[in-house]
């Protein structure tokens, strides 16, 4: 019962009250709508800052899609368009003239990536578990040691006296594997976060309890409930491998041993030396330089289009998951 100034009860009719809650009820009603209001239009601005964003990552990868299929000849006139003048095969052409090499290349990319892939995963997970687990002794320095070379390393010429020298990888395929890629402190970081928020601890305890081993509480029950951090760690240290080369232009001087990202670049190098080739050099040799940069990248990119797909049902989950700081 309501009160006036004095403390004192109030008493309202009968027609009173009914006219309160009708005018409640009002409010109510109005307050909801502006909520929903509110929620529309905050919608209606994701969607249209996320379909903003969206176009300016496609559009520029359509243009060079499109580019690759111009002629040489056109873009050089009239620019980059999305409506070329004239198509043509010549830049695709002239990257299959060189087929046996670019194969050649294209089966040790996918060779290091896989090999690298598994390797690099199967590191991360177990470096990454035992740091997750608050009953490992000395968990704090390790996870120190794991910082510290987040931020700090020994820089390129310590690094390639060591790889060369200690441990004999120069033109050897395990150059393009162990040197900056294998493990990598963040993976190993987000990996131990997902493992301590996305592991319920009374699951291990339990098969503690019920004699398994810590191999077997790893192998049997945390890797199958982390499969949306193993596919977004695939993907990570995949596209790492497939992307790089550094390794290969550091590393390597034996042409047999390029991956494709070094087997482009040098077709890279190789034209644009051409290319400011005057006088005889120019006249006789026709090349879509322009259209080719275009295909080089296309072709460098359209594994990973395809690899996307199929990783990508886990992908959101296990970057929310791992980010979580722990």
């Amino acid at each position: 019962m309501a009160e006036d100034i004095w403390g004192l009860p109030r008493i309202y009719g009968k027609g009173t009250v009914v006219c309160m809650k009708q005018t409640n009820l009002k409010h109510m009603n109005l307050k909801q709508t502006k909520l929903k209001q509110k929620i529309t239009l905050y919608a209606v601005l994701k969607n249209i800052s996320l379909w903003s964003f969206s176009l300016c990552c496609l559009i520029p990868f359509l243009l060079l899609i499109i580019s690759s299929f111009s002629e040489d000849s056109a873009i050089m006139r009239y620019g980059y368009s999305f409506f070329p003048k004239e198509w043509s095969l010549d830049a695709y052409i002239y990257l299959f003239s060189q087929g046996g090499k670019i194969l050649h290349a294209y089966g040790i990319s996918v060779f290091v990536t896989v090999l690298g892939t598994l390797m690099g995963l199967a590191m991360t997970l177990m470096l990454a578990y035992p740091l997750s687990r608050p009953e490992l002794p000395g968990r704090g320095i390790f996870s120190f040691f794991v910082l510290f070379t987040l931020l700090f390393n020994g820089g390129l010429v310590p690094s390639y006296i060591m790889w060369t020298t200690v441990f004999h990888l120069k033109n050897t395929i395990w150059a393009l594997l162990f040197p900056n890629l294998m493990v990598k402190a963040f993976f190993v970081i987000m990996a131990r976060s997902y493992f301590r928020t996305g592991i319920p601890g009374e699951i291990l305890e339990s098969a503690r309890m019920d004699g398994a081993s810590e191999l077997k509480i790893f192998v049997r029950i945390v890797l199958p409930l982390t499969k949306p951090l193993i596919s977004t760690l695939v993907l990570f240290i995949g596209l790492a491998y497939w992307n790089d080369w550094n390794n290969g232009l550091i590393y390597l001087t034996d042409t047999n041993l390029f991956s494709i990202q070094n087997v482009l670049n040098e077709m890279i190098k190789s034209i644009q030396a051409l290319s400011t080739m005057g006088g005889i050099a120019s006249s006789r040799v026709q090349m879509p330089s322009n259209t080719v940069r275009m295909a080089i990248a296309v072709v460098g990119t359209l594994p990973l289009l395809i690899a996307y797909p199929f990783l990508q049902k886990g992908f959101v989950k296990g970057i929310v998951m791992g980010g979580v700081k722990g």
